[in-house]
């Protein structure tokens, strides 16, 4: 059961939008009918079954034991009979559908029982000061005509978490968050949409951001929303590029993250691009890679992707995914792989769905390093050596997708939102847009050639079968020898007709 309680405050041009405070619970229950070999939840062939733990429902927020083991006693019996319904079919299926090695694992992995009773956790906001800030850091952004929209939102969550199983686990932990999250839009005159996000994250009140390192953010973001409505488009194009740190974190959260996730090894439908690579060099072997939950900070940033235990009860643990470009591990839930028969603490989902295997912290770490002078020197040499007119700086990052279903193609999609034409001949540097970062796994990652010595960190939510689940990623910005990039999916609607209206200047008397 997870009980949450969110505060939440929004603000949009100078105004203020919406301001509410929540409390809920919500009870999902998990049966698997069978054995740890053979079970419910496996998939036969291409059909893909139920999840044995669906979305579950609300359950009343009074402490009343009775209410609640009657709401247990219910929910129970509804799964019970979905998973013997399935473990049926699953049988008979079996007769007729070829099976892959992956896919003979076991169904369910056998683990230590755990026992912890953590602290309840629970928010006091006082939304008054928020609902004035989001008022005055979105009236900052009416100041330019390059913005046609802001909107700014706070929310603080408090979150705690009760798991019991019949195998014995008693847990009890919880874990409260805050976040500030800035948004601009605006458009250029052929139509391209132009948008500008940056958030701030903490866990601890003292840690939240003061008004001066806010009106810094949203300085930069003006000033480069500004530049992007006005920089010229750029056509799709290959050669050298540099990463910065957080650009290079969301890349490797796409490129490699996903594919590096337990569940896709099994399933007869992905791509399963590192199923049998085990052993093998997949990245440069100066770079090691590590998926680390119990991590709750990197230097002074607090990490989205921490938690000390998974929504399968098992404790978060540092797992070496890559060592000096050899892939070792990939990040488990209790799905287990041949060779790979226990959880690692990486069963994930967001409440509603059934946990499968999911990236938390993601760092990347490199034994090649440069400063940021010398990897751009890298940068200017590459461009020479290949005779292209320039190469490409991608500065910054909104997100990204990644294909890995076998039935796709095994690609990527980066976003990036500010992007810069570097030249060999010393111009200065030329801000550009309208392009997206795409490839291939397989190749992309053996196209860096050197980082940076400074981790950055991305913290974000992704998207994937188990929901939308909070993670972070850390990287030192990339050299990269190739790197593709494509036309950028655009609107054809104009800009407004007319000025905002702080910005359509009035003559005396009304006319204009």
């Amino acid at each position: 059961m997870t009980e949450t309680q969110r505060a939440e405050v929004s603000g949009s041009n100078g105004a203020l939008l919406s301001s509410a405070e929540a409390r809920n619970r919500w009870l999902e229950v998990s049966v698997r009918a069978g054995n740890y070999d053979l079970d419910n939840t496996r998939k036969v062939g291409d059909r893909q079954q139920p999840p044995n733990a669906g979305p579950g429902g609300p359950v009343p927020v009074d402490d009343d034991p009775e209410v609640l083991r009657r709401t247990i006693w219910l929910e129970t019996d509804r799964e019970y009979r979905a998973a013997a319904e399935a473990l049926i079919k699953i049988k008979t299926g079996r007769q007729v559908k070829v099976e892959t090695a992956e896919g003979e694992a076991p169904d369910f992995s056998r683990e230590e029982r755990h026992s912890f009773y953590g602290p309840q956790v629970s928010l006091s906001v006082d939304r008054k000061p928020w609902e004035q800030r989001v008022r005055d850091y979105t009236a900052y952004f009416r100041q330019s005509a390059a913005v046609i929209n802001s909107i700014v939102t706070f929310t603080a969550q408090a979150q705690n978490q009760y798991q019991v199983t019949s195998e014995g686990s008693e847990l009890q932990f919880g874990q409260i968050r805050y976040r500030l999250e800035l948004f601009i839009q605006g458009k250029a005159p052929d139509g391209m949409d132009i948008n500008r996000y940056y958030n701030f994250d903490w866990v601890n009140p003292s840690d939240a951001p003061d008004d001066k390192a806010v009106s810094a953010a949203e300085v930069t973001m003006r000033k480069e929303l500004e530049g992007l409505v006005a920089a010229p488009l750029i056509e799709p194009t290959a050669g050298p590029a540099l990463l910065t740190g957080r650009a290079a974190a969301v890349f490797f959260h796409e490129v490699f993250g996903h594919r590096a996730e337990g569940h896709r090894q099994k399933d007869i439908n992905e791509g399963q691009t590192f199923a049998r690579k085990v052993g093998e060099a997949i990245f440069p072997d100066f770079l090691t890679v590590v998926d680390d939950p119990s991590l709750k900070k990197l230097g002074k940033t607090d990490l989205l992707g921490y938690y000390q235990f998974d929504d399968e009860g098992v404790p978060a643990q540092r797992v070496p995914l890559v060592e000096h470009g050899i892939l070792r591990n990939f990040e488990m839930s209790r799905s287990p792989l041949i060779g790979f028969q226990r959880s690692n603490g990486h069963g994930r989902r967001q409440i509603g769905f059934a946990p499968v295997s999911r990236q938390g912290n993601l760092v990347v770490q490199s034994s090649k390093t440069l400063t940021h002078a010398q990897i751009r020197a890298r940068l200017i040499e590459l461009i020479k050596a290949q005779g292209k007119p320039f190469g490409l700086l991608i500065d910054d990052i909104a997100g990204g997708f990644t294909f890995t279903g076998r039935g796709q193609p095994q690609a990527f999609q980066v976003l990036p939102l500010v992007v810069y034409k570097v030249f060999p001949d010393g111009r200065p540097d030329e801000l550009v847009r309208g392009v997206d970062i795409v490839g291939t796994p397989l190749v992309s990652l053996t196209k860096i050639v050197a980082t940076g010595d400074t981790l950055d960190v991305f913290n974000g939510y992704c998207g994937a079968e188990s929901g939308s689940v909070p993670v972070s990623a850390a990287a030192p910005e990339i050299l990269i020898s190739e790197l593709e990039v494509q036309k950028k999916e655009t609107s054809t609607d104009k800009p407004p007709i007319l000025p905002a209206p702080a910005h359509d200047v009035v003559k005396t008397g009304g006319a204009q």
